[in-house]
C-alpha cells in the first residue's frame, strides 16, 4: 500500500518530473528533485547516503572530472564515439559561422529569434540597376540568340564591362559598384529569367574568383592593380580547382607549384597543372589557380610542404595552355580546360603574398561558406519564377476539351508545386542573403541553399515542360523552358555536388559545426583538455535529456506547449519547435548509437540533411510572411509552402526511424515510435483543395501572380516569347466572359453546337455579343492562337542553326 503523503506527492513529483525535464534545469536542481522523490518513498539511511554520495561527486567539478570524466574520456577515445575530424575538415568547418542553424540543433529554437532576422529589400539605388542597366542588357539578346551564336553577342560583352557588371561586388574605391549581396542576387535572379549563359558568365566574376579572393586576402599592392582591371572588365577572371582526379575532393589536387630561387635572388614559383571544368577559362586573362605548394629548400622559411595555396596567373604567361572549351549540355557559357607545364611566376604573385602560402583551402572554404548560398540560389529563384509566369500564362492560354488545360487537376498538380515552391524559395533566397550582408558567413546554410534551391528547380523546370507538353520540347526562339532544363544538371554538379552536399556537407559537417556541444568535445578530447571536455559532455549529457522530454510532450500535444504566437502561422512555429527538438535528440541518440562511424551512414546523414533544410526553408517561409505585412493574399501560399516543409520533414524523420539500426535503441524506434508518428505525423501534404487555389493564382493576370515572379525579366513585346503569352493570356481572361456568353447561348439554341471561338461571327450577327465584344474575342483567339504555336524550320535553316523564317500563325490562321 502506498502512504497518503505519498499519494499525495506522487502526482506533484511527477508534474515537477515533466516540468524540469521539458525546461532542461541544472544538475544541482535534479539533485534537489531526487532528495524529494527518496523522501517520499521513505528512503532508507543506505539510500540516503549512495544518493549523498552520488550527488556530492555529480556537483562537484573536481571531483566529477577525476572520478567520471576522466574515465569517459578513456572510453570515448577507445571506442571512437565522436567522429574524427582531418586537417581539410577542420579548415572547413572552421571557415563558416554558426547562424540560426545551430538554434535548430539545440531542440529549442529561440522563434522569435528566428522570425526577427534581417530580411531585407532592395535600395532605390539597386532598383534604378536593374531597371535600368539589368533590363537593357536582358532586351539586347535573346535566349535563343545567344544558344544560335553559342555565345553573348559582341555588344552585350561590351554593355557588360561598361556597367560594370563584373565588379559589382568590388567596391567603389577600386571601381566598382560596391553591391551588397542582396543587390548582387537580385541581378542574378533577373539575369537567369532571360538566359542561363548570363547568369554563368557574370556569377563567376562575382562570386569565388580572384576578385573575392583579393578582397579578403590580397595584399594591399594586389588590390591597387588588379581590382579596378577587375571592375573595368579589362580582366577577364577564372578560378582553376578541380583536376580530373579532384573533384568534390578538392583538397587532393596534385596540381604543384615549387619555390626556387632565381638567377636574380627572387623567389620564384614553377607550376604545373592540369585543371578542367573551369568556368570562363578559354577566353580568361587571368587565372586564379589552387595548388599545393612544396618548398624542397625553405626558402620561405615556413617548411617544406606548405599545402594548398592561391595565386594569381597572368593568362599570357608563358606555359599557360588555354583555347579548348567543355560543352556543358550546351549551354554556350564557356567553360573549359586549363593547363599549365612550367609555368613560372613571382611569390608575389601568391594571393596575399608569401605569408599566405599553404592557406588557399582555408580561403576557399571561407569563401564558399557564404558564397554558395548566394549565386546559385538567385539563379534558381529567377528560373523558378520565369517557370511560374510561363506555365501559368500557358495553362490558360492553351485549351483542349473545350477548356483551359489549367482547369484539369493533372495540370493544377504540377502548377500548384511551382507556386509554393516559388514562393518558399524566393523567401530563403532573401533571408540567406540578409544573413551574409550582416556578417555571417553560415556555411552549413549556404550548403542547404545551394543544394535544395537547384534540386526544387530542376523539380519545377520539369514540371513546367510537363505542363507545355509539345510546345516544351520543340526548341526555337519560342521555347522558353528547353534550354533551361538542359542546363539543370550543370547547376546540380558545380560548387559542391549534390549527392556529396546532401550526405556529407549539411549534416556530416553541420552536426560537428552547428550542435551546442559536438565541438567543443571533439576539440577537447584531441587537446587532452579534461575541464573543457568536463564542461561540454555533462551539459551534453542535460541537453539531451531536456529534448527528449520536449519531444515527447511535444508530439503528445502537438506543439501546443511550445510557447505559443498568435495569428494564422501559430501552427507552425509550434511545428517547428516539436520537429527541432525531435531532430535533436534523433541527432544525440545517432552520434550515441554510431559513434565516429555516423559520417559514413550517408543515407541516414542524408536524411537528418532533409529534416534540418525544411525546418530552414520553412522559417524562411514564415519569416518572409512575417516581413511583408502578412499579407492575407500570400497566405495560401504560405500554408501550401509550410505544409510541402513539414511533409518533407515528416518523411526524413521515418525514413531515420526505419534505417536507424543500433540494436534495442533500432527496434524501439522501427516499433512503438514510428507507429505513433504515423498515426501522429508531424505534416502531411497539402490538400487538393489548396493546391487547386494556388495553381489558379498563377494562371490570373493580378497582384499575387506579379508579386510571386516579381524582379525577373518581363518584356511586353508581343514579338518576344514571352510578351507574346504574357499578352495572349491578357487577352483570353478579358475575353472569357464574351466566350461563356456564346457557349451559353448555344447551349439554349439560340446559336448552332460549336465551339464558343469558332461560332464568334454568328454570335455577333445574332446580337448575343456586341460588336466591341466580336472585336476583343477575335483578338484574344488570335493572339492565343499565336501563343500556342511552335517554331518550324527549313531543312536549310535547320542545318545552319538558323532561326525559322516563316511566320506560324498567319499560316495556321490562314488554313482555319
Amino acid at each position: 500500500m502506498i502512504s497518503v503523503p505519498v499519494a499525495i506527492a506522487l502526482p506533484s513529483l511527477l508534474l515537477f518530473l515533466l516540468l524540469f525535464g521539458y525546461l532542461g534545469v541544472p544538475l544541482w536542481l535534479w539533485s534537489l528533485y531526487l532528495a524529494a522523490v527518496l523522501w517520499a518513498i521513505n528512503c532508507p539511511l543506505g539510500g540516503w547516503i549512495v544518493f549523498a554520495i552520488l550527488a556530492l561527486i555529480l556537483n562537484v567539478p573536481p571531483l566529477r572530472r577525476s572520478l567520471l570524466t576522466a574515465p569517459i574520456m578513456k572510453g570515448i577515445q577507445a571506442l571512437k564515439l565522436l567522429p574524427s575530424i582531418s586537417e581539410t575538415e577542420r579548415a572547413a568547418i572552421d571557415a563558416g559561422t554558426v547562424w540560426v542553424d545551430g538554434e535548430f540543433f539545440s531542440g529549442a529554437p529561440n522563434l522569435n529569434r528566428l522570425i526577427n532576422e534581417p530580411y531585407p529589400e532592395v535600395n532605390p539605388e539597386i532598383q534604378a540597376f536593374l531597371d535600368g542597366p539589368v533590363e537593357q542588357v536582358c532586351r539586347m539578346a535573346t535566349d535563343w540568340e545567344i544558344q544560335r551564336r553559342k555565345d553573348l553577342p559582341p555588344e552585350v560583352w561590351a554593355y557588360l564591362k561598361q556597367e560594370r557588371f563584373f565588379g559589382m561586388m568590388i567596391p567603389k574605391a577600386y571601381g566598382g559598384l560596391e553591391f551588397s549581396n542582396l543587390a548582387y542576387s537580385a541581378v542574378m535572379v533577373k539575369l537567369a529569367s532571360r538566359s542561363f549563359t548570363h547568369t554563368a558568365t557574370v556569377g563567376v566574376t562575382n562570386s569565388l574568383g580572384p576578385a573575392k579572393l583579393l578582397l579578403s586576402y590580397g595584399t594591399q599592392a594586389q588590390k591597387d592593380y588588379y581590382l579596378p582591371r577587375l571592375a573595368r572588365g579589362e580582366e577577364i577572371p577564372c578560378f582553376a580547382l578541380t583536376e580530373p582526379n579532384a573533384g568534390s575532393d578538392a583538397a587532393s589536387i596534385t596540381s604543384e607549384g615549387v619555390v626556387f630561387q632565381g638567377n636574380d635572388g627572387q623567389l620564384y614559383l614553377r607550376l604545373n597543372f592540369r585543371k578542367r571544368y573551369i568556368t570562363l577559362g578559354a577566353i580568361a586573362t587571368l587565372i586564379g589557380l589552387a595548388f599545393k605548394l612544396r618548398d624542397p629548400d625553405n626558402l620561405l622559411g615556413h617548411g617544406t610542404n606548405l599545402g594548398i595555396t592561391c595565386a594569381l596567373i597572368p593568362a599570357s604567361t608563358p606555359g599557360v595552355v588555354l583555347g579548348k572549351r567543355h560543352d556543358p549540355m550546351g549551354v554556350p557559357f564557356y567553360n573549359s580546360p586549363i593547363e599549365g607545364h612550367d609555368v613560372i611566376i613571382s611569390v608575389e604573385q601568391i594571393i596575399g603574398g608569401a605569408e599566405q602560402a599553404g592557406q588557399g583551402w582555408k580561403m576557399l572554404m571561407q569563401a564558399l561558406a557564404a558564397g554558395r548560398g548566394i549565386s546559385f540560389p538567385a539563379t534558381c529563384t529567377g528560373v523558378a519564377k520565369l517557370v511560374a509566369r510561363v506555365t501559368g500564362a500557358h495553362a490558360t492560354v492553351r485549351r483542349q476539351f473545350g477548356l483551359s488545360i489549367g482547369r484539369f487537376e493533372g495540370v493544377e498538380e504540377p502548377l500548384a508545386r511551382i507556386a509554393g515552391l516559388t514562393y518558399l524559395m524566393e523567401a530563403a533566397r532573401i533571408y540567406t542573403c540578409g544573413a551574409v550582408d550582416n556578417g555571417e558567413k553560415p556555411s552549413v546554410v549556404s550548403a542547404i541553399a545551394k543544394y535544395h534551391f537547384t534540386e526544387l528547380t530542376r523539380k519545377l523546370t520539369t514540371d513546367g515542360m510537363d505542363i507545355l507538353g509539345g510546345s516544351g520540347i520543340c526548341r526555337g526562339p519560342r521555347n522558353l523552358l528547353a534550354n533551361i532544363y538542359t542546363a539543370m544538371p550543370i547547376t546540380i554538379t558545380v560548387e559542391g555536388a549534390n549527392i556529396l552536399t546532401r550526405t556529407m556537407m549539411i549534416f556530416g559537417q553541420g552536426v560537428i559545426r552547428c550542435h551546442p556541444y559536438v565541438y567543443q568535445e571533439v576539440q577537447a578530447l584531441s587537446q587532452g583538455d579534461a575541464i573543457a571536455f568536463d564542461h561540454a559532455f555533462w551539459h551534453h549529457l542535460g541537453l539531451t535529456v531536456r529534448n527528449g522530454f520536449r519531444a515527447v510532450l511535444l508530439s503528445l500535444s502537438r506543439g501546443y506547449f511550445a510557447r505559443p504566437r498568435s495569428g494564422s502561422t501559430a501552427q507552425y512555429h509550434r511545428k517547428l519547435a516539436w520537429a527541432s527538438a525531435t531532430f535533436a535528440v534523433l541527432t544525440d541518440l545517432a552520434l550515441l548509437g554510431f559513434g565516429g562511424s555516423l559520417k559514413r551512414r550517408e543515407t541516414l546523414t542524408g536524411r537528418f540533411a532533409d529534416a534540418l533544410s525544411w525546418m530552414y526553408l520553412g522559417t524562411a517561409t514564415l519569416r518572409r510572411f512575417e516581413a511583408e505585412g502578412r499579407n492575407p493574399q500570400d497566405l495560401p501560399l504560405v500554408h501550401w509552402a509550410m505544409q510541402y516543409a513539414f511533409a518533407q520533414i515528416q518523411q526524413a524523420f521515418e525514413g531515420i526511424f526505419n534505417n536507424f539500426s543500433v540494436p534495442l535503441l533500432g527496434a524501439i524506434l522501427r516499433g512503438p515510435v514510428a507507429a505513433w508518428w504515423r498515426l501522429n505525423p508531424i505534416g502531411t501534404l497539402p490538400s487538393d483543395e489548396l493546391g487547386s487555389h494556388i495553381a489558379q493564382l498563377i494562371q490570373v493576370p493580378g497582384a499575387g501572380r506579379d508579386r510571386l515572379t516579381a524582379g525577373i525579366y518581363l518584356p511586353s513585346h508581343p514579338d518576344e516569347a514571352l510578351g507574346r503569352l504574357e499578352h495572349a493570356l491578357n487577352l483570353s481572361v478579358q475575353a472569357e466572359s464574351i466566350l461563356k456568353t456564346i457557349k451559353a447561348a448555344s447551349r439554349t439554341g439560340q446559336l448552332p453546337q460549336a465551339k464558343p471561338d469558332q461560332l464568334i461571327e454568328v454570335a455577333l450577327t445574332a446580337g448575343i455579343i456586341t460588336q466591341e465584344e466580336a472585336t476583343l474575342a477575335r483578338a484574344a483567339e488570335f493572339a492565343r492562337n499565336d501563343a500556342i504555336q511552335v517554331d518550324a524550320f527549313t531543312l536549310e535553316e535547320y542545318q545552319n542553326g538558323s532561326s525559322p523564317s516563316s511566320s506560324v500563325v498567319k499560316e495556321y490562321v490562314a488554313i482555319s
